[in-house]
């Protein structure tokens, strides 16, 4: 549900103290930033990744980054997070099942990364690129895909007040936004959806991603993990995630904007007007 900006002041947005200057002019104002605070995620009791991240959504993200991480294998491994205020940052306790602690013995990765950084850390090519179920065939028109993308900023009231955010929405198959999470990380604002998502156990072909940042090969990972049939994003994205895109059946459209996309997988998914889309 979107809020008035106006009224609200989001979770992760603080005040400092800056000064303009343009045109002879010289301002002194307050103005809003966005907060950015390293995230410990703990497993059992033992740290397996610290990101950066915006202080807000936090069981979402412990959840979201769990999964398309493969650090849980589902939603039903993860018992409880506690989120515990620490001088150096964030500490998020994940109580997990005795398989997923084992699992996570075997596979210790420490991702001590900047922003949004999904891959920092990562000890072995092999980690980089999980097998994953191919998702099923999602149908919509590019029409739906342009209209999410318009209605976007809307909803991203922290990047209204900042200007340093990024954005993940969920949108039905007819384009209306139905949920958005947002974070200084492309990756974290998405696995904070995902997160959100899992927990009200949306179905994955009832709807798809919109998203506001170029489509690494991360972001379509973590949309496969999840089983969304369709990623959209306001920028290009990689060679190696449109190669993913391919091999895992989902549809992937870029540079979604000013009444435009590009399809870079499976261009016969994205119909205008009742007639296939023309890349």
């Amino acid at each position: 549900m979107k809020l008035d900006p106006v009224e609200v002041t989001p979770n992760g947005v603080s005040h400092r103290p800056v000064h303009s200057t343009g045109d002879s002019l010289h301002t002194a104002r307050q103005d809003f930033v966005a907060q950015e605070v390293p995230v410990a995620l703990v497993f059992n009791g033992i740290s397996h990744a610290v990101m950066m991240a915006s202080p807000c959504d936090l069981e979402d993200f412990a959840l979201g980054f769990g999964l398309t991480e493969g650090l849980l294998a589902s939603p039903e491994e993860l018992y409880d997070v506690e989120e515990r205020q620490v001088p150096e940052g964030i500490e998020l306790h994940l109580q997990v099942s005795a398989e997923c602690a084992w699992r996570l013995r075997e596979r210790r990765r420490t991702l001590a990364g900047r922003t949004g950084c999904g891959l920092c850390g990562t000890d072995s090519l092999g980690q980089v690129r999980r097998e994953l179920a191919s998702v099923q065939t999602v149908q919509l028109t590019a029409d739906a895909v342009i209209r999410a993308e318009q209605q976007l900023r809307d909803w991203q009231h922290m990047q209204q007040l900042t200007g340093a955010t990024h954005a993940a929405a969920w949108v039905c198959l007819e384009g209306e936004i139905l949920r958005v999470r947002e974070d200084v990380g492309r990756h974290n604002a998405l696995d904070k959806l995902v997160g959100s998502l899992t927990r009200s156990k949306v179905n994955a072909s009832a709807g798809f991603f919109c998203i506001t940042s170029r489509a690494s090969f991360e972001m379509v990972q973590k949309a496969v993990a999840f089983g969304a049939g369709v990623l959209a994003a306001v920028s290009a994205p990689t060679a190696l995630a449109i190669d993913l895109a391919n091999s895992s059946n989902l549809a992937l459209a870029g540079y979604v904007r000013n009444n435009r996309l590009v399809a870079y997988s499976f261009p016969e998914r994205f119909r205008r007007d009742g007639t296939a889309f023309k890349t």
